[in-house]
């Protein structure tokens, strides 16, 4: 892991003259009583205007920066914390600090490309079977991750070994692909409280029962919070997030997982690991965090009456039961995510997809059960869906079953001028 390099790191402090000291991204859970609080404006299906009334007094509209760049209003502190973190997300990891010994990627960059902390539909694979219609996500046989790169021929002081690729078991009667996620506007949807996540999900029950989503209570460090990233909601924090990669997708310890992973299960292999000590001190995962929280959100195209036609549309049939348009987040130590509006198109709950879930249970998720996908920045996608089967957003959109089949079914009820419209404001995300 490359540390930041010290000329750019004095720019900063030339540049702007502050100080560098870290300031806690809280994501602690909140205070029950503020389970009242609105958790997103439905209406703002465009960017909200930075004085929009809508907002609620003391809420400020999210401005946008082109993709792969900081969220706007960074200080010079938290820029040179962007910039290291770029430096990191882009380093490609080597064996000596600690690659392996199985992986998917050397480096965060390799997946999260096209643009820059985008995706570029790179596609992993996840496995496990049915026992007594209990789901076995098959750990001692290395599941549910495949990790399918391996360091191969190694020499150490215990011998020579050679580490091979994961494969699927043939005992595995479930084996799902999925793209890797875009990491866009990641520090906002963190900074959104578990409160408004819970109260979102009971406003669902009210207004949308049919559709209406379900928090995925996860243990985080110790606590129960209201998970938001990954395709099952499955991690609460983005600092977890972080940590996570780096182990599942690089094969790198730290001090918040630092169990290697057993090579198809093999956890004698790891007598030959050539780092079998802690791979990193946490700095590189704090690095990559940072990058995450202050990488911008998506930004949309310009608006005209067309896409505002499709917007009502998309409004009309339903896709906004779960595509939560705007929301909001809390408090936060970092001014550029503190009480910002902001429109991910997602409510980041649970919904029941029936034939379109992938048949993996991960924590309280079960097979049939999938996080709503964040439509933001869905122009610049490869591919969509979990697995990137579908190559157009009419494809996705034809894919929906569960309780994404009813707003489907109207879909194709529409007149064609009407689906047009609904098309060109997709596009305009």
């Amino acid at each position: 892991m490359r540390r930041f390099t010290p000329w750019l790191f004095l720019l900063f402090l030339i540049i702007t003259g502050c100080e560098t000291h870290r300031l806690p991204l809280s994501t602690a859970p909140e205070r029950a009583s503020d389970l009242a609080a609105s958790p997103s404006d439905s209406a703002a299906l465009g960017i909200a205007e930075s004085r929009d009334p809508t907002l609620g007094p003391g809420i400020e509209a999210r401005r946008y920066t082109p993709l792969g760049g900081p969220i706007a209003g960074l200080d010079g502190a938290e820029m040179a914390r962007f910039l290291a973190g770029q430096e990191e997300f882009e380093q490609q990891e080597s064996i000596e600090e600690g690659l392996g010994p199985v992986f998917n990627e050397a480096s965060c960059s390799t997946c999260h490309s096209g643009p820059v902390g985008g995706t570029n539909g790179r596609a992993e694979t996840r496995f496990g079977r049915m026992v007594g219609g209990v789901f076995d996500p098959m750990t001692d046989r290395g599941g549910s991750l495949i990790q399918d790169h391996a360091l191969g021929v190694v020499n150490t002081e215990h011998g020579a070994y050679t580490f091979v690729p994961e494969k699927v078991p043939r005992e595995a009667t479930v084996s799902a692909l999925r793209i890797t996620t875009p990491l866009f506007g990641l520090g906002l949807v963190d900074a959104v409280t578990d409160a408004a996540l819970i109260a979102l999900a009971q406003q669902e029950g009210r207004t949308s029962p049919s559709t209406a989503g379900t928090p995925h209570m996860v243990a985080d460090k110790g606590m129960t919070r209201v998970g938001r990233f990954g395709w099952k909601a499955q991690v609460a924090t983005l600092h977890t997030f972080a940590g996570d990669a780096y182990l599942n997708e690089m094969g790198v310890t730290s001090p918040d997982f630092p169990q290697e992973n057993a090579p198809q299960g093999n956890s004698g292999a790891l007598l030959y690991n050539p780092v079998p000590t802690l791979n990193n001190d946490g700095e590189a995962v704090e690095q990559f965090f940072d990058f995450m929280t202050f990488l911008g959100p998506p930004q949309r195209r310009p608006r005209n009456p067309h896409m505002d036609a499709g917007a009502a549309v998309f409004q009309q049939i339903g896709c906004a039961n779960c595509h939560t348009p705007s929301m909001v987040t809390g408090d936060s130590p970092v001014q550029a995510l503190s009480r910002k509006a902001f429109q991910p198109f997602s409510d980041f709950l649970l919904h029941d997809m029936g034939s379109l879930g992938d048949g993996i249970a991960q924590g309280q998720a079960n097979g049939r059960q999938m996080r709503t996908a964040p439509l933001w920045g869905l122009s610049v996608r490869p591919t969509y869906l979990h697995d990137g089967r579908a190559r157009t957003p009419n494809d996705a959109i034809l894919q929906h079953a569960g309780q994404g089949r009813d707003a489907r079914n109207r879909y194709l009820q529409l007149a064609p001028p009407d689906r047009e419209a609904l098309l060109a404001f997709l596009r305009s995300l």
